[in-house]
């Protein structure tokens, strides 16, 4: 057999064993290729789907620290915003009573002074005394109205749990006075409209 035939035959028979497959791009690529493209193939989508996976994992991780975060602000701007509200509630109760210990303790003088008035009913106006203890007095019961401190009107007036102290009762002189004040003991008074004493009366029956 010559060269030229033998050559020939050795080419056809590597052609035989070698099964043609198309690529994409009209070039041809035996089975052996094939399969490895296809098996590298998936395993690319494969990571890369992982990737995708872990991507959106982290996403929503964030997204719940996010949320969370957020619900905590919106917590803490409500605490802060109810504190500041008590801070300022409480400041204006403080200055508004924030005198009453001691005008409280100035009642019991303002009692002295009436009942020292009512016994100099007898003295004349023009007495020096007289005078000068009502001046005194006076000064008083104007600091007092100065300071939002006023008497609660008792005397004749509906028993008021809120306002009176009941030290006894009596027999109403008219009928019109049952159920009423119909004598006051001790003058009640209030701060701001809170009560600082109790009005001590006697209720009629």
């Amino acid at each position: 057999m010559s060269d030229d035939k033998k050559n020939k035959n050795d080419e056809e028979v590597k052609e035989a064993a070698e099964t043609k497959i198309p690529n994409g791009n009209g070039e041809a690529k035996n089975e052996a290729d094939a399969g490895a493209e296809n098996t590298s193939g998936k395993k690319e989508d494969k990571k890369r789907k992982g990737k995708k996976d872990k991507k959106e994992s982290k996403i929503q991780e964030l997204e719940d620290k996010l949320k969370d975060l957020s619900d905590k602000h919106l917590r803490l701007q409500a605490e802060f915003d109810n504190f500041r509200k008590r801070t300022v509630r409480e400041k204006a109760d403080l200055i508004k009573s924030g005198g009453e210990t001691v005008l409280t303790g100035i009642l019991p003088v303002i009692d002295d002074f009436e009942r020292a008035i009512e016994s100099l009913k007898e003295i004349p106006e023009e007495d020096p005394g007289k005078q000068g203890t009502l001046l005194i007095y006076s000064k008083f019961r104007e600091f007092l109205k100065q300071n939002n401190v006023k008497e609660i009107e008792s005397l004749h007036r509906d028993f008021d749990v809120d306002h009176h102290e009941a030290l006894t009762k009596i027999p109403a002189p008219e009928e019109k006075l049952k159920g009423k004040v119909v004598d006051v003991i001790q003058k009640g008074y209030t701060l701001n409209d809170k009560v600082i004493r109790y009005a001590k009366v006697v209720v009629g029956e």
